[in-house]
This record gives C-alpha cells, structure tokens and sequence, in this order.
C-alpha cells in the first residue's frame, strides 16, 4: 500500500525538496501540501493522510496547536504526525510528543533518515529511534520540564499506571529505555510477538497513540526517573 504523505511547511522551496524526495519512492506519495497548521489540519482529513511531515514553527496556526487538533479528532486517529524542527532539543518538540505527535526529525537529516521516518511513523512507531526520543524527554524533563496544562492525561498518568499488570510495566520500563520489541523480547526471554502485545494493551490502557507517547508518559508519571549523564 501506499503511504500517503501531507507535507506542512511555511516554506515552499522547502514543500519541493521533500516532495521530490518523497515521490521519488515507489511506497509513497505527496498527497497535498499546507502552508499552516490550519490548513494541515483540513487536508489531512480531506486527502486521508497517513503521516503528516508538520513544521513546528509556522505563522497563524503552527504545528504543535495543528498536532493537538489531529490528535484530538476521532476522524484522524489513523493519522501520523512527523514533527520536523531546526532544533534537535526544543521545549515545543517534547510538547508535541505529549500532544500526539510520532516524534521528531531534525531539518537538517539525510534523506534516507527522512524516508525511513515516513515508514516508522505509518507503522505506529516511535521516531526516529526511541533511543532518540527517550533522551530528548529526558534531558527536558531533568530540566524541570512539567506535565503540559493541556494535555488531558497529564495529570493522571500514574493513577492510570494502576492499570497495568506487572509485565505491562516492565514493558514499559523498557520502551522509555530505548529497546526495541525485539531487545525486549530478549532481555524479558519472551517472544517479540509477546512484547509487541504487551505494548498495545500499555498504550490501550493508558491512552498513548504509539510508543513516543508511552516514553513520555513512563516519565511524567516517575515510573522512570530521566538521568543526567
């Protein structure tokens, strides 16, 4: 199937390099392009996107309010949302993640990098890497980064944690560190397919869109404690 791709971007020279580089993979295709959140936002449920590669920073409506309304739209649950930003560590990326978003891709990445975040984000899964997700969280947490006032969930995470069995948990634990089902299945001698089942019950239980929100929430609830190295 093809992936079908919504770039948001103020910046059309910008929309042309990525779209070229989108199309030219026989898996994907540039569906439509938006200028502002606002408009992302409309044609991501008009052209039924699945990933939506979003500026963070854009006039009018930018792309952490335009994330917040796809993540809150019941029409566009299907709907993933690459966070593209200058700035590999930026209070507003971790604020994205806690409002839906996939994860976030750095501006300045390898177009191999790019393309394979399109295919991680339709997947379901955390981007780039939860290793690079979790560290990001991390050093803002450890910065006294505090829950987001809009976020709904923010402030029942760890009621919510009650929730899970005690493998569930230690899934968890192990997502917030970075492994992938395949390492965890290693680590916790289970079957990756054992792992991948504990994830989505963690995620159904808690309310997380994929496993960059269930990061996020293992920290905002001190399941996990971030470590300043």
């Amino acid at each position: 199937m093809t992936i079908r791709v919504l770039l948001a971007d103020d910046q059309a020279l910008l929309r042309s390099a990525f779209k070229v580089l989108v199309d030219s993979e026989p898996d994907m295709a540039v569906v439509a392009e938006a200028s502002d959140g606002a408009e992302a936002v409309q044609l991501a449920r008009a052209e039924r996107a699945d990933v939506v590669l979003m500026d963070i920073r854009m006039p009018g409506t930018d792309g952490l309010a335009a994330t917040r309304m796809i993540s809150a739209d019941p029409d566009l649950a299907q709907v993933r949302v690459v966070m593209l930003t200058t700035f590999e560590v930026d209070e507003y990326v971790v604020q994205s993640l806690r409002a839906g978003a996939s994860g976030f891709l750095g501006k300045g990445s390898e177009p191999d990098e790019l393309l394979n975040a399109i295919r991680v984000a339709a997947a379901g899964e955390a981007l780039l890497s939860p290793v690079a997700t979790k560290g990001l969280i991390a050093k803002f947490l450890a910065q006294g980064g505090s829950p987001d006032p809009d976020d709904p969930g923010a402030g029942d995470h760890a009621e919510r944690l009650a929730a899970l069995t005690g493998r569930e948990r230690e899934v968890l634990v192990q997502v917030a560190a970075g492994l992938s089902n395949d390492e965890i299945a290693e680590r916790l001698t289970v079957s990756p397919l054992t792992v991948k089942t504990h994830v989505n019950r963690a995620m159904a239980k808690l309310g997380a869109r994929d496993r960059a929100q269930l990061v996020v929430i293992a920290y905002e609830s001190g399941l996990v404690r971030p470590r300043v190295d």
